[in-house]
């Protein structure tokens, strides 16, 4: 087998379409459509007194208006929640139109259907609802006093509650831990909300054949094929009768993986109902009001540790405010709380977290999914005890460490898969020296001086995470050779940007042993590939890579079973190169893998001169067997799955310089290095290209977005002249070195790489500003005014 491809910094396939405009995404469809749009809640808490829609009948190109109550009774129950969970006791969902109570602002009360979006927004206009103003909830602190409540049978407005509690090797508590260790800090942390942003917002256009009762839907989505079961099922229709298909997505970054959205029902049924192609493509402002947010906790943290630093109890407590509603279930704290251990051993650890239902856009995963908020508690933990005792911050990270030879590392909790929380492998020990070697990290006190005798203020800073990638249950494959020689690959899961067509190429071309080029490859399309999850969870290369690299190697053994029989050789005496078969020592005994697909597939009528080779008279076939032997299928193609027995544990560790304006405390970071563990490397460009990515936005997270809401639960920055998010000018030039800890639970030995630029860069800035100003930084983000707030506050404390 050719290994030359896998491993190698193969430019990405897509670039030249998406970069010529070319790209096809669900607003470049349906151009004949009818056109959806949406009355939305302009208050966060408040019951529906009465719609009026006599204004708007008169609109012309008006083709129809439906509120709940227009609804069909499974199209008009409230949304699934999709992840169950013990701990989710009051778990409540959104309908897809309200109901009678609205409790966020932006949350669709009415749909109006009409020939164009510019009639259909004049009829949204001219409809006019009434509604009797309740107290909203805001704010997660507010809203866990149970004072009011954001659903009247939600008790204190706690949606999950859930404790996970580890003891130490001898047997204590943490909080005996903490009692017994010879220092102790207590401290609060605060995160605060901010969200995806993608370049295109969320789209859905459905197409009903009343004829053969079937229906496509094109969607923005992370998930296609789960998009496919929640429509299929909310519509009453066979899943054989429903196709949904991704086209290219402008990014998805976690908001796209909810699932169904109210307008993923609602288009398609109208549609049906309709009998017209019906589309809705989200405006900015929608996605800013009516999609969903992330990051918002409020975490207490107690520590108890040794003169070295090492943590002998860790005890965190947790308020994580999500939302109106829990459709998503509490996938976010559940990662908060167990991937906050990070590469570290942990004496005892308690971890508590209450899930807070709040008057606000309701909160699913955003890329990082938890940990940005874990690794912030754990790494500026681990600041304040190398503070506290004077110690260099690398020196306490090290004492503390997960040693190489100590995998699989069992941490004892319960991961967001149901299951346990046990490391494949890892060095964490050799990405701190690579890092510190990598940004001068003992070299950094002349640098600090010579800024400073430049009357300039500068600070270093760290973090480290581990993140749990290529969560279950399965993705799967499917590959097949064709008579012309090429591949064609196809997988269920989605693609928004992460190189899916290149490295699933390259993964295809290595295992079978032909050129990249002559391999294309469909994701999110329910039309090729019926069974997958989505992409989510840094997860993709390896669920999908490892389901079609098993599939490759069905096809390759058939190709080598069938080349065999034609060469008169023993299949273990083959290889296949640059798309020909070839018999190992005789250069001139060879067939092509294109002639070898024409023979897997045995032929009555030749259609044309390749095809005569398999029909019935040209074969030399023994005719003591059938044609197609028994338990084969003609052609050459191969199905198979991949379902890991729990998720594999990438890692990381990143450093920045940053310089703070001694006048206007501007921060600018002057250099950003990151080391990287996602294990066996598939296409180290792409893997970059991914980690700085995430480190832009890392740094958005950590110095500008935020989703500002004020007491009557209004969004004030609903748009991007007042949400701030970094441009290139503020993304810093990011240097990259990567290590390779093969993961064992994997043909391929991977692990996933899409998340990890941002998880550590608010650590990792926090870090780097406490350093420059010797101020403790207890939330993020934090901007200039914020910081020359602290910097007063500190200077008369």
């Amino acid at each position: 087998m050719t290994t030359k491809l896998f491993g190698e910094p193969v430019q990405r396939r897509e670039d030249p379409r998406l970069l010529t405009g070319q790209g096809r995404y669900v607003d470049d469809l349906g151009s004949d459509a009818l056109a959806a749009a949406f009355v939305r809640s302009p208050h966060a808490h408040a019951r529906i007194v009465d719609i009026d829609v006599s204004a708007a009948l008169d609109v012309e190109g008006l083709i129809a208006i439906y509120t709940w109550e227009d609804l069909p009774e499974q199209v008009g129950a409230p949304l699934p929640l999709l992840i169950p969970h013990p701990a989710l006791t009051h778990g409540r969902t959104a309908y897809p139109l309200a109901r009678d109570t609205v409790r966020h602002v932006g949350e669709p009360v009415v749909m109006v259907v009409a020939r164009d979006r510019y009639a259909a927004e004049d009829a949204c206009d001219l409809i006019r609802v009434d509604y009797e103003v309740l107290k909203p909830v805001v704010g997660v602190e507010e809203a866990a006093t149970g004072v009011h409540l954001v659903h009247p049978d939600v008790p204190g407005n706690v949606g999950a509650h859930l404790v996970q509690e580890v003891p130490s090797a001898d047997g204590l508590s943490a909080a005996q831990a903490i009692e017994a260790a010879p220092h102790k800090l207590s401290f609060r942390l605060d995160i605060e909300r901010s969200a995806s942003m993608p370049l295109e917002g969320r789209g859905v256009y459905a197409r009903w054949d009343a004829d053969d009762r079937s229906l496509r839907v094109y969607s923005s989505t992370q998930t296609s094929t789960s998009v496919r079961m929640a429509i299929a099922a909310k519509l009453g229709l066979p899943l054989p009768s429903v196709e949904v298909v991704a086209p290219d997505v402008g990014g998805g970054f976690g908001v796209k993986i909810m699932h169904p959205w109210p307008e993923e029902v609602l288009v398609p049924w109208a549609a049906m109902t309709l009998g017209r192609e019906v589309k809705w493509t989200e405006d900015r402002r929608e996605h800013f009001i009516s999609s969903a947010h992330e990051r918002g906790q409020v975490q207490h943290v107690t520590v108890g540790f040794d003169d070295e630093g090492r943590v002998l109890g860790l005890d965190v407590r947790i308020l994580h405010d999500h939302g109106a509603y829990t459709p998503y279930g509490i996938i976010v704290p559940i990662i908060t709380s167990t991937q906050l251990l990070g590469p570290y051993k942990i004496g005892a650890y308690r971890v508590e977290f209450s899930s807070i239902y709040t008057n606000t856009v309701q909160v699913t995963p955003y890329r990082g999914a938890g940990r940005p908020q874990g690794v912030f508690c754990m790494e500026r933990t681990m600041d304040r005890i190398a503070a506290h005792l004077g110690l260099d911050r690398t020196a306490v990270r090290e004492v503390n460490f997960i040693q190489p030879d100590e995998f699989p590392y069992d941490q004892g909790l319960i991961f967001q898969d149901g299951r346990p929380l046990i490391y494949d492998s890892g060095n964490y020990p050799e990405s701190l020296r690579m890092l510190k070697e990598l940004i001068g990290w003992d070299s950094f006190a002349e640098y600090r001086a010579a800024a400073e005798a430049e009357g300039r203020r500068v600070g270093i800073g760290i973090g480290c995470y581990v993140e749990g990638t290529g969560v279950g249950p399965y993705e799967g494959g499917h590959v097949q050779v064709t008579s012309d020689g090429r591949v064609h690959v196809s997988t269920g899961l989605t693609s928004q940007g992460q190189g899916h067509q290149t490295v699933f190429a390259q993964i295809a071309a290595t295992e079978l042993g032909v050129p990249l080029d002559r391999v294309s490859v469909v994701t999110g399309d329910t039309r090729r590939f019926g069974y997958a999850v989505g992409t989510f969870a840094s997860r993709a290369a390896v669920m999908s890579g490892n389901a079609i690299a098993l599939a490759c190697r069905k096809v390759r053994e058939k190709a080598l079973r069938i080349a065999a029989d034609a060469l008169e050789a023993d299949p273990a005496d083959l290889t296949i190169e640059d798309g020909v078969v070839r018999v190992v020592g005789s250069p001139n005994a060879s067939i092509p893998l294109a002639t070898v697909a024409v023979l897997a597939n045995p032929l009555r009528y030749a259609f044309d001169e390749e095809a005569q080779r398999a029909t019935q008279f040209s074969t030399s076939a023994s005719l003591d067997k059938p044609p197609v032997a028994e338990g084969d299928e003609p052609g050459l193609e191969g199905r198979d799955y991949y379902s890991p027995i729990r998720s594999t544990f990438a890692s990381g560790m990143h450093a920045a310089i940053v310089e703070t304006d001694p006048e206007t405390a501007e921060i600018r970071i002057l250099r950003y290095a990151v080391v990287h563990d996602c294990g066996k490397l598939i296409n180290p460009m792409i893997v970059e290209g991914q980690v700085h990515g995430g480190v832009a936005q890392g740094v958005g997270g950590a110095l500008y977005e935020r989703m500002v809401y004020d007491e009557h639960g209004q969004l004030l920055n609903a748009s991007f002249m007042d949400f701030l998010m970094p441009y290139a000018t503020e993304v810093p030039r990011v240097e990259t070195a990567h290590l390779e800890t093969p993961s064992p639970l994997n043909p391929l030995g991977i692990k996933g790489a899409g998340e990890a630029g941002v998880i550590p860069v608010a650590a990792v800035i926090a870090s780097a500003i406490e350093d420059a100003e010797g101020i403790p930084i207890t939330r993020m983000p934090v901007s200039p005014s914020e910081l020359w707030h602290l910097r007063r506050t500190h200077a008369s404390a």
